[in-house]
């Protein structure tokens, strides 16, 4: 059974992952900020990609790599982690990790849709019925209904609950991780995964490297090294982000389609409101629950 349904366990372990990475660095950018936690968290990634490479292949850096898979999987870590993650982070500047991860789950539906352009994917009829399930469940948790408001004159109201920025931000997020999801596939071309996958860490890491010698911005990472519990929480989401759950998302898209891995992955509204509850003491309301699944839903019945 194992074996037959690889690609969707490890994806359900990739879900995992992200929960305890976007709980983390939710707690990280609240104490230092979004622009250090991410570049940080990238920088510790690429140290644990580097000694693990070393201990499992003999060798640092996957130059054994062909040009092409160098080409697209870097143009992937530029898509994934500086565009999409930027904004990932940011968002969480403005509204919880458990609503970022929400807007996020609009990323399979971008990604089956860059995956047919790019790779003649099979993209259903039923999309459109999967998008509007999907709005529906987010729409659910982020639109709240006012009683009466008389200086309005009308009897109800809608009103966002929470940051138009903030959603704008993970929505331009779900955009980044579902095209550099697809690229990522392209890319590899039977080359391992985790090779591949430290491709786009090296060139993320690079792109971040020039931005700071060129920003002159040594000065923002001075909170995120005044406080151990920032650190700690900056080396957990790195782990579980871009080192263990980034792998494991490029080893699913390995052995299932991008759709499959990608729904299977996006089950992370639903997997975060526990330990949001539990943890962070958020007031989740039943109707921002059914909503998560009703979102999730959506994007299962998306690759029925």
């Amino acid at each position: 059974m194992f074996q037959s349904h690889t690609g969707e366990i490890v994806a359900l372990g990739t879900a995992m992952c992200w929960t305890v990475s976007a709980l983390s660095f939710q707690q990280a950018t609240g104490r230092a900020g979004s622009l250090p936690v991410n570049i940080l968290r990238m920088f510790i990634a690429l140290a644990i990609y580097l000694v693990v490479s070393r201990i499992i292949n003999g060798y640092f850096l996957p130059l054994d790599a062909p040009r092409h898979v160098w080409l697209w999987m870097s143009l992937s870590g530029l898509v994934g982690f500086i565009f999409g993650d930027f904004f990932l982070f940011k968002s969480y500047e403005y509204v919880s990790a458990r609503i970022s991860m929400l807007i996020m789950s609009l990323s399979p539906p971008i990604a089956a849709f860059f995956s047919w352009m790019m790779l003649s994917e099979t993209m259903s009829g039923q999309a459109l019925l999967a998008m509007i399930v999907t709005l529906t469940g987010i729409i659910m948790v982020v639109v709240d209904k006012r009683d009466h408001d008389p200086a309005a004159g009308s009897n109800r109201r809608m009103k966002i609950k929470y940051s138009p920025k903030g959603i704008f931000y993970a929505f331009l997020g779900a955009i980044g991780q579902g095209g550099g999801l697809v690229i990522s596939k392209y890319g590899m071309s039977g080359y391992p995964v985790f090779g591949a996958t430290q491709i786009r860490i090296i060139a993320a890491s690079i792109a971040f490297g020039i931005f700071i010698l060129f920003a002159g911005k040594l000065i923002m990472f001075k909170k995120a090294f005044s406080s151990r519990k920032t650190l700690f929480f900056i080396l957990m989401g790195s782990t579980f982000g871009p080192f263990i759950g980034v792998y494991l998302s490029l080893l699913s898209v390995k052995f299932t389609s991008v759709g499959i891995a990608s729904t299977i992955m996006a089950i992370v509204p639903v997997l975060i409101i526990p330990p949001a509850i539990l943890l962070l003491k958020e007031k989740v309301s039943w109707m921002e629950v059914a909503g998560s699944i009703v979102a999730v839903l959506g994007v299962g019945i998306f690759f029925m």
